[in-house]
């Protein structure tokens, strides 16, 4: 006999109160549960139960074993369990929400990266830029930008994303660069939607926080539609950085108002408080969090 078949007959068998509770729990026969647990006890030296003709009681050191040996157990499955996803690789399917433009240009590719050595894991993102109910729509992981909007759930924090004000040289030829953010009552501005309060925008500097308000043809609920119209010239936008970075590289998109701090907004994944997180949620998680220092900090 294994000593971890008879801890685990022991345990199955003190916790249903009978042998025959311990063996349907441990899909076994009634005799084999007994025998693994009368060896444990000879191979312990100490009996471990007390039988009756109907139920089975603790000894003192049968006690002390079931105060220990649940949690041993739990943490000997997660360990094998863990041994056997990394050489099989994850199975079944993530179901992953993000916001609309973070899922199409940071969230979807970090989930190809992450789902590229397990060829059996299957990944269903849903991009919406309203919060999914985790619960009702069985989402596993979200990807949340700002407040995480409900008290049942955890946040992993990965970074903050940062936004910048960016405007074409055709639109900096025709009007003059604004040098203060009251200077923006002056210019077109696109503003994007998914914002909080799209038409207000809040800039920092020497500690000192500035709203400014402003207006413009253009509303789009999309940073990156905003960042396309602001590279035709149409006006100023204020977006976040992971939709600037080939823009701001290639001149398409200039910044503005360089001097001023622009404020940060929190980035995370949330998930359910009370669930006891599969391991490749928390795998990726942990991989997304590695992944977020690189782009927001």
């Amino acid at each position: 006999m294994d000593i971890i078949d008879g801890i685990r007959a022991f345990v199955a068998t003190a916790q249903t109160g009978s042998f025959t509770g311990g063996a349907e729990r441990l899909g076994i026969s009634n005799r084999l549960t007994s025998k693994y647990v009368a060896e444990l006890e000879t191979r312990l030296g100490t009996r471990l139960l007390q039988r009756t003709t109907r139920r089975v009681g603790l000894t003192a050191a049968g006690e002390d074993l079931l105060a220990r040996a649940p949690a041993l157990l739990d943490d000997l499955d997660a360990m094998l369990g863990a041994v056997t996803d990394e050489a099989r690789g994850f199975t079944g399917a993530l179901r992953i929400s993000a916001p609309v433009t973070l899922g199409e240009a940071y969230v979807a590719d970090l989930l190809h990266r992450f789902a590229a050595p397990h060829p059996e894991l299957v990944i269903d993102l849903r991009l919406s830029d309203s919060y999914a109910d985790l619960a009702r729509e069985g989402i596993d992981l979200a990807f949340r930008v700002g407040d995480p909007g409900m008290s049942t759930l955890r946040v992993r924090r990965l970074g903050v994303i940062r936004s910048h004000l960016v405007a074409a040289p055709a639109y900096l030829q025709q009007h003059p660069a604004p040098r203060r953010p009251v200077d923006l009552a002056a210019h077109s501005c696109i503003l994007d939607t998914n914002r909080r309060d799209p038409g207000r925008w809040t800039f920092e500097r020497d500690g000192q926080a500035q709203h400014v308000s402003v207006a413009g043809r253009y509303q789009v609920n999309s940073a990156r539609v905003a960042r396309d119209l602001a590279v035709q010239g149409l006006g100023l936008a204020y977006c976040p950085a992971f939709v600037l970075d080939h823009a701001l590289e290639t001149g398409a998109l200039r910044p503005v108002l360089k001097e001023y701090t622009n404020v940060t907004i929190p980035f995370g994944a949330a998930y359910l408080e009370n669930r006891t997180l599969p391991r490749k949620v928390r795998a990726l998680i942990d991989f997304a969090a590695a992944d977020a220092k690189q782009l927001f900090r």
